[in-house]
């Protein structure tokens, strides 16, 4: 039962965000998915409870222990939500156990897929796993001992450990110990350890069981009492502290190594470890009973992923899809010509992302291009944009990047290519103070035969090529003037803290981007009131803000009817009688993260449609640096309003969000199943097919014409 007070307006923004985790387990425990697929989603959702914990919880507790209220207009009382929390998760991981013990793993066996046990192997599978320990495993575990002159050794955020009860056997007049830690090197050896097996067969034994198995040969001259697995979960956060003239990536690499030594916030253990050691580990930990969380046979799933990947077995996982080339780059000599041709729309992962690399690369290498200005918010380590902008930098191109190095969890891969293209001569620069940079911005500036033109491509994801391929982002490819004209603005903004003056076409937070959207809602609510047609689809992945929230309830109120497609955290209300009936909130979780953000509002002349890198929550609005762009060009927003109706349609794997914050699946009432992800992907096969024959231009560009399309009268732009 979801735990809310139905008399509050708002919904508690934690426990909204564990009932998105639930519908994420859901998809584990649902027998129409195929069982590697729920192996996955079994992973994801104690990936995210780990990043929940980290930072949530552990941000709850600091409030609790100074008595203050967070960020993000919350006013309940933390000590009463960790409490929730905790029985919540409590509830959801017993959930999680009982779906892989007894659904997944069988089905596993079923399909001849075993872990197997050490008293289970054959002969050849103990010799691989004799020479595994021996010449592997052995000389990288290091046993710690606790006794007076060793204190109670470091465990590690995340990391699985043995808690080893020993007795000696010899007599020695060297020291002993009762009690030991073996870090399980997990990080460095898959936990998963693949071992010989029959043709159609695959077998894996944990890295724990064969720890336990050699502890004889690690602790000789002890008798090994006991050996049980326990997995910390620690505050992630850091506090940044930055004096006068600090070099801020100094203060971040500080707080990075400050992280690794967060204050526990959860303790996972085996069920029948010793209540002596618990008792250890909580004093040593300064846990309560409500952070511990017993297992049953099996701790850290989200090791799972390591499984998922080691084994290619099509029959078992989601039906491929391959990326589709992106139509509108393949006509004309170059993507300039392409994009001076028209506005075009990009879907990841639908469309591959090679576009946007490509976009960048062509940039660097054309001797035309004379500058490259962009916002990184997350890099991979091996990241093909941030190589093609060195590679623009050590060419002599004016290269200005703006890093955000506080883009949580990956703020170690951002400072090594910062420091790399401040290296090459490119202008580096790590965002405003006091603002996170969470807007996602190329602009490229190229020498052309009537003068100067600039091109861009604004997103509502990261530049990261292997998020693109599992988060679901748009991204819009354009040299309108107007376009062109506000971007400069913003990175004179972010690199030279200008002042711009008013935007033609964008919006950016933290000026202007709330009162822009409570003013497109207000809009419709009048339009309502005066009996006219008013409609708001809303897609994006969370919805916290109060002040927007208490605008849709008065629209609501006034007859406009409202559609929110909301991924994860919705603190809104649908569904009550004199406050929100007109409002239906939908949720969908399916093989991709539904990340893009898009606004719909039927009286939105002139810019009815909007795609943004926010989501409606404060710190969106308040504390980062966002961006808001119309998409203007007719065909785009045919196909925008297309993907908004399709995605509302979805019976398959979409949730529907009931007055009280649960959840239930959607209702097929005898309607053919309709599920967007997969129906999607193959209508824009048939398009790219479609145009690969020269049958009809895509929908996602739009066709040249005798107009020129970068006309404008500027008394259009908000």
């Amino acid at each position: 039962m979801f735990a809310a007070d139905e008399n509050e307006l708002l919904i508690n923004r934690d426990l909204s965000w564990l009932e998105f985790n639930r519908r994420v387990l859901e998809e584990a425990k649902d027998p129409h998915v195929p069982l590697l697929e729920r192996l996955r989603f079994l992973a994801i959702f104690s990936s995210n409870l780990d990043e929940f914990f980290m930072v949530r919880v552990a941000g709850l507790k600091r409030q609790a222990a100074r008595e203050t209220q967070g960020f993000d207009s919350d006013t309940s009382d933390p000590a009463a939500v960790l409490t929730a929390i905790s029985q919540r998760v409590h509830q959801l991981t017993e959930e999680q156990h009982a779906c892989f013990l007894d659904q997944i793993l069988p089905q596993l066996t079923a399909q001849g897929i075993h872990l197997m046990r050490p008293e289970d192997l054959n002969g050849a599978q103990n010799r691989c796993l004799e020479e595994f320990f021996q010449r592997t495993l052995y000389p990288i575990v290091t046993p710690l001992a606790v006794d007076p002159s060793h204190p109670f050794p470091y465990l590690a955020n995340r990391s699985l450990s043995l808690v080893v009860s020993l007795k000696s056997k010899v007599l020695s007049p060297l020291p002993r110990t009762e009690l030991s830690i073996v870090h399980i090197p997990s990080h460095v050896v898959p936990r998963f350890i693949q071992l010989p097996a029959r043709d159609g067969q695959h077998a894996f034994i944990l890295m724990e069981y064969l720890l336990r198995r050699y502890l004889p040969r690690l602790y000789q001259g002890f008798e090994i009492l006991s050996a049980h697995a326990v997995r910390v979960t620690r505050d992630a956060e850091f506090g940044l502290v930055r004096r006068r003239n600090e070099d801020l990536l100094m203060v971040i690499e500080q707080g990075i190594r400050e992280r690794r030594m967060g204050d526990a916030v959860r303790l996972q253990y085996d069920p029948d470890l010793p209540e002596p050691l618990l008792a250890q580990l909580v004093e040593e930990l300064e846990l309560g009973r409500g952070d511990l969380y017993p297992g049953k046979g099996f701790t850290a799933f989200t090791d799972l992923f390591q499984l998922y990947q080691s084994l290619n077995v099509p029959r078992l996982k989601d039906r491929v899809q391959v990326p589709l080339s992106f139509a509108c780059f393949e006509r004309g000599p170059d993507i300039w010509n392409a994009i001076r041709s028209g506005d075009a729309m990009i879907f990841h992962p639908y469309q591959s992302f090679d576009a946007v690399t490509r976009f960048v690369e062509e940039a660097a290498k054309d001797p035309k291009v004379l500058a490259i200005k962009m916002t990184l918010y997350r890099v991979s380590s091996n990241s093909p944009i941030a190589q093609a902008l060195a590679r623009a930098a050590e060419a002599g191109k004016e290269v200005s990047v703006l890093v955000e190095l506080q883009a949580r969890f990956d703020e170690e891969a951002n400072i090594t290519w910062a420091r790399a293209l401040e290296e090459v001569g490119a202008h580096v620069v790590y965002g405003l103070i006091g603002f996170k940079t969470h807007c996602k911005l190329c602009l490229v500036v190229r020498q052309e035969a009537d003068g100067i033109r600039r091109y861009c491509h604004l997103s509502t994801g990261n530049y990261n090529v292997r998020t693109s391929a599992i988060y679901s982002d748009l991204g819009l490819f354009t040299c309108r003037e107007d376009f062109a004209a506000d971007l400069t603005e913003v990175f004179n903004l972010l690199t030279g803290y200008t002042r711009p003056q008013d935007f033609n076409r964008i919006l950016m937070a933290p000026m202007r981007l709330r009162e822009h959207f409570i003013r497109m809602i207000e809009r419709e609510r009048q339009q309502a009131l005066a009996q006219r047609p008013a409609r708001i689809i809303a897609k994006l992945n969370s919805l916290i803000d109060p002040a927007v929230i208490e605008k849709l309830y008065g629209a609501s109120q006034a007859g406009v009817e409202i559609d929110l497609i909301v991924r994860g955290m919705c603190s809104l209300r649908p569904g009550v009688e004199g406050l929100s009936e007109r409002i239906r909130v939908i949720s969908i979780v399916d093989r991709y993260l539904e990340h893009a953000r898009i606004f719909y509002f039927q009286n939105g002349e002139p810019n009815s449609f909007w795609l943004a890198s926010s989501d409606w929550m404060p710190r969106n609005f308040d504390r980062r640096i966002e961006i808001a762009f119309p998409v203007i060009e007719p065909r785009l927003q045919t196909k925008l309003k297309e993907i908004l109706e399709l995605q509302l349609t979805d019976n398959t794997k979409a949730w529907l969000m009931r007055p009280d914050g649960s959840y239930v699946r959607i209702q097929r009432n005898d309607k053919p199943a309709f599920r967007f992800q997969e129906r999607f992907y193959e209508m824009l096969k048939t398009e790219e097919q479609s145009f690969s024959k020269g049958i009809a231009a895509p929908a996602w560009h739009n066709c040249q014409t005798d107009e020129d399309p970068y006309t404008f009268d500027i008394g259009d732009s908000e």
